[in-house]
């Protein structure tokens, strides 16, 4: 290929991007939309279910900021210690003991998953059951992760007021991603820009489009939605468990993904390699392991954020203006990430080398896989003939 057409290449995919991927860059779907939205005339009931192992070090200040909700309605938390070695159950009691709020707690002992089941996928699943079981089930239940803190105490207010008014069956959040160390002033936006540009969020919000997608850390599910979907049983191989339970709701109702600023994820990612694990556990998932959809993801990646840099510094005449105007247009996208986690502008045009990472944890994924050990989290393998993806 003559430098003059990987350079026209590279612009045709980023005026795609830019204009035919639901304008996904302007992260314009935020939880503030719900503020107009009308107060139910009763506030219905949530039951907070947290699937945690080994999370001693965060899950008592996530079970605080969700104590700490100003809700009108009725709110318990439940934990589910998934085997749990470093005394995860005892820091949510004590967290639940230091609020007086023992009543709206309980810990649930997690067990190995059976067969055919992903530990975290069973986990809920073991949760929900429990809220089936209760004499008054819950309207909602709200699938958060261990390390997540509701900062702001309307957090779940407002998410629940979105949900009653648009008969949302599931709505969930991309929480604000902790930005502090380098790895994380780095890495982190671009993880948040990568997963809006494989699930737009406005084709997400959209019933009319197939598009599905859920930030895990954040899930408000209707229960009798999920109960007549088939509950957590019809995802419990899924390894990218947001976004399968995302396609399985969008069935049942609306669903909608939106950015927050009003809940925000406490783990720390001090280093790359940190952040490589965290990609790398499904990244391969994602191309439903396949090789054919390896390569051409490593080779896209490289035509789509290599290429502009590359052409601009070494190539000369046309294919240079064209190359720079590709990677001009990618700074530009980047930029309202890059305000949400308060970056400087600049940061956009170092996409190509941010991106280089990503391409390497996506081939650490596949080759990890190979080796039999994908989707190692918390010191669990994952079985990798027995995980599955719903793809967007």
């Amino acid at each position: 290929m003559s430098a003059e057409l990987l350079a026209v290449a590279t612009l045709a995919i980023w005026l795609y991007l830019i204009l035919g991927r639901g304008f996904f860059w302007l992260g314009a779907e935020r939880d503030e939309v719900f503020s107009s939205d009308p107060d139910p005339a009763r506030w219905p009931s949530v039951t907070a279910i947290i699937p945690a192992r080994n999370e001693a070090e965060v899950v008592g200040r996530c079970v605080a900021s969700l104590i700490r909700q100003q809700y009108p309605g009725r709110l318990d938390v439940v934990l589910v210690d998934d085997e749990s070695a470093d005394g995860t159950a005892d820091a949510g009691r004590s967290a639940a003991r230091a609020a007086r709020a023992e009543d709206r707690f309980t810990v649930i002992g997690g067990a190995a998953p059976p067969a055919g089941w992903m530990g975290k996928v069973f986990a809920m699943s073991e949760g929900f059951r429990h809220t089936m079981q209760a004499s008054d089930p819950p309207k909602y239940v709200l699938f958060t992760d261990a390390d997540i803190s509701y900062q702001a105490t309307d957090a779940l207010q407002q998410l629940v007021r979105g949900a009653e008014s648009r008969g949302i069956v599931l709505a969930s959040l991309m929480v604000k991603l902790r930005c502090e160390s380098f790895s994380e002033r780095l890495l982190i936006p671009a993880f948040v820009f990568f997963f809006s540009m494989l699930y737009p969020f406005p084709w997400v919000n959209d019933p009319r489009r197939a598009t599905a997608g859920a930030a895990g850390g954040c899930m408000l599910v209707r229960r009798e939605a999920l109960a007549a979907a088939g509950g957590l049983e019809s995802i419990k191989n899924a390894l990218i468990d947001d976004c399968a339970l995302a396609a399985v709701m969008k069935q049942q109702g609306p669903i909608w993904l939106g950015l927050t600023a009003r809940v925000a994820s406490i783990r720390p990612y001090p280093h790359i390699a940190d952040i490589g694990r965290m990609v790398s556990r499904s990244a391969y998932a994602e191309l439903r392991f396949s090789p054919w959809r390896l390569f051409g993801t490593l080779a896209g990646m490289t035509v789509t954020y290599i290429a502009p840099p590359l052409l601009t510094v070494f190539a000369s005449g046309y294919a240079q203006l064209i190359g720079g105007a590709a990677w001009l247009l990618m700074a530009i996208s980047f930029q309202p990430t890059l305000r949400l986690y308060r970056r400087s502008p600049l940061w956009g045009f170092a996409l190509p080398l941010i991106a280089v990472f990503y391409t390497i944890f996506t081939f650490q994924s596949a080759v990890q896989h190979w080796r039999g050990r994908g989707g190692a989290w918390k010191g669990r393998l994952q079985s990798a003939s027995a995980a599955r993806t719903v793809s967007g």
